[in-house]
């Protein structure tokens, strides 16, 4: 929260692009681009979530991201979501720090998305979907999100954990608690959160106990027990950073895979481009990740005075990082809002973030994402949505509840 009274002169946004409204309605798109153009950096002096600024276009956003000296994701000073949540329910996991602990605990993580393990993580995801995909019927209407998105990353994350796949509903479960960014969580829902997070530790730290007692390996719990930065975390650090790799290695990618569905269905020319010529798959995976922005927004909370764009935020304010606006600057993506997948500087999209918070996993994302537009093309499906999907009530995550759908194969 605002430690100090705000300058007169600051620029006050007209918006509250916090509001759940804007994403289950889709009608984010006209208050970020009157943003964009008028006050890339802006103060909203109340919400629901306290006061905060807004940062909504590309290179100010990359400024943040690059100053982490400055833009703090510590837990302690209010963690890395738009709402400043209790401490016994605020996560203190490796992406809530800063360094040197982040630095430490996230080389500990990072070999687990190395090339090598991507190389084997390759075939894999190569096999999963090509099966499912086949799988699917024809002229049937089914939920794109439960029947797709879902177990293809779910499956991914039982991999990386090596985590019983029979017992892969509650990872979705945690996964869907962790990363539920609300203004209103009274004291019944943080029991009810706190609860399930302990069932999750429960359950993991058995899985970790195992692996104790075996030689290092290449998953993920392996490499955390065997580890000098993350092998002997108390329950609460435990809780926090296996409930970050459930939520990143789930619901960004789903999110994206449910946003690709959307996209096409607007942009239908583009399947057609991707059959015509497949060496555009690679791009087309990064053209995703830009154009449906999966992760809404990040926050950081200034440690000192700062000027970013004119404005001087002052210390101890809640600087939040709007992606879903920056991935439409026109400035730096022509024709923003068009899904293109020749688009030649597609890569540089804020979707997975920037700097040393860069999400660990974004590899693995990429090659999901680009192994399901494979698929697609391959087997010449087309998607075609059955009714308007379901939208995530979420300031913090853009993606989908349900999504039904149809498959032509052409």
């Amino acid at each position: 929260m605002a430690t100090t009274a705000p300058d007169a002169t600051r620029a006050i946004n007209p918006f509250d692009v916090s509001q759940n409204a804007l994403y289950t309605d889709d009608t984010w798109r006209e208050p970020f681009a009157r943003l964009r153009a008028k006050m890339p950096v802006s103060w909203c002096p109340q919400s629901p979530f306290g006061a905060y600024w807004s940062v909504v276009t590309h290179a100010p956003v990359m400024e943040v991201e690059l100053a982490p000296q400055v833009f703090s994701s510590s837990h302690a000073l209010g963690n890395i979501t738009i709402a400043d949540t209790p401490p016994e329910t605020s996560l203190a996991n490796f992406i809530a720090m800063d360094a040197p602990g982040h630095t430490e605990q996230r080389k500990v993580v990072a070999p687990a998305f190395s090339p090598s393990q991507m190389v084997k993580a390759d075939a894999l995801v190569r096999q999963r979907t090509h099966e499912l995909i086949a799988r699917l019927p024809v002229g049937e209407t089914f939920c794109w999100v439960n029947d797709v998105a879902i177990p293809l990353t779910i499956g991914m994350l039982c991999v990386l954990f090596d985590f019983p796949w029979d017992e892969r509903a509650d990872l979705k479960l945690w996964s869907d608690w962790a990363s539920n960014v609300q203004p209103d969580r009274d004291a019944d829902y943080n029991q009810r959160f706190l609860a399930e997070m302990q069932r999750m530790l429960v359950r993991f730290d058995a899985l970790m106990d195992d692996r104790r007692q075996r030689p290092p390996s290449d998953d993920l719990l392996s490499r955390m027990v065997h580890s000098t930065a993350m092998g002997n975390l108390n329950p609460f650090e435990r809780i926090s950073n296996l409930a970050l790799l459930v939520v990143a290695g789930n619901d960004t990618t789903r999110n994206s895979m449910a946003g690709l569905v959307e996209a096409l269905a607007r942009y239908p020319a583009q399947l057609d481009i991707l059959r015509a010529d497949p060496s555009l798959i690679a791009n087309a995976a990064q053209e995703i990740v830009r154009w449906q922005s999966p992760v809404t927004h990040m926050r950081r909370t200034a440690t000192a005075d700062y000027t970013l764009h004119g404005q001087t935020i002052r210390a101890g304010e809640k600087v939040v990082m709007w992606y879903i606006s920056a991935n439409r600057d026109e400035t730096v993506f022509a024709d923003a809002e068009r899904f293109d997948v020749t688009r030649d500087n597609a890569r540089r999209h804020l979707g997975f973030g920037h700097g040393s918070h860069r999400c660990v996993g974004a590899r693995l994302a990429e090659v999901q994402l680009a192994t399901l537009i494979e698929e697609l093309v391959s087997q010449r499906i087309r998607v075609v949505p059955q009714g308007e999907p379901t939208r995530l009530a979420s300031s913090f995550l853009h993606g989908f509840t349900q999504m039904p759908v149809q498959i032509i194969r052409e």
